[in-house]
This record gives structure tokens, C-alpha cells and sequence, in this order.
């Protein structure tokens, strides 16, 4: 059988099996190694009162939040592209 991926499509190496996240969005059972993790951080507050909290000195507080999505609702919201039989291979 031939192998499109050299990771499989996983990042777990020869670990043997890891644990599974639900994605963020579907709620799908996908390994955690091979879900896409998006951190991003969230303001509590909105912009224009921030801008006028910071030039009075404050410090606003942006806690981040963690999103897992599965490997095909991350290529629907364009956080994964789809590469081509070549560039699949390269790792960054």
C-alpha cells in the first residue's frame, strides 16, 4: 500500500496510540496528534474602551483559548490548505 504522507498524516511517531480531542466545530473524535490545533485570544472588552483603558494606564487581560478541528473542517475554513503530491513531503 502505498503512503501519501510520510507522518501518515499524524504527528505521534512511533508512540503507539495518544489520546482524542473533539473538534471544535462538528464535534468529531479526531487523534490528538492529528487534530489542528488554533490558539487565539480573546478580548473581554471592546476596542474603543480599551484604547481609551490603555492610554489611562490599565492593563486589559486577553485570555487565549484553544480550538481543535478536525483535519476536514479545518481545510473548509482555510486554516489547512491542500498541497499539491510534491510539497506534501517537505517538512518546514
Amino acid at each position: 500500500m502505498t503512503k501519501k504522507r510520510k507522518s501518515r498524516g499524524r504527528s505521534k511517531g512511533g508512540k503507539g496510540s495518544s489520546g482524542t480531542v473533539q473538534c471544535s466545530n462538528c464535534g468529531r473524535e479526531t487523534p490528538i496528534d492529528k487534530a489542528k490545533k488554533m490558539t487565539s485570544r480573546v478580548s473581554l472588552v471592546e476596542p474603543t474602551l480599551a484604547r481609551e483603558l490603555r492610554q489611562a494606564g490599565a492593563y486589559i487581560a486577553a485570555p487565549t483559548t484553544i480550538k481543535y478541528y478536525c483535519v476536514s473542517c479545518a481545510v473548509h475554513y482555510g486554516l489547512v490548505k491542500v498541497r499539491a503530491k510534491d510539497e506534501r513531503r517537505q517538512t518546514f
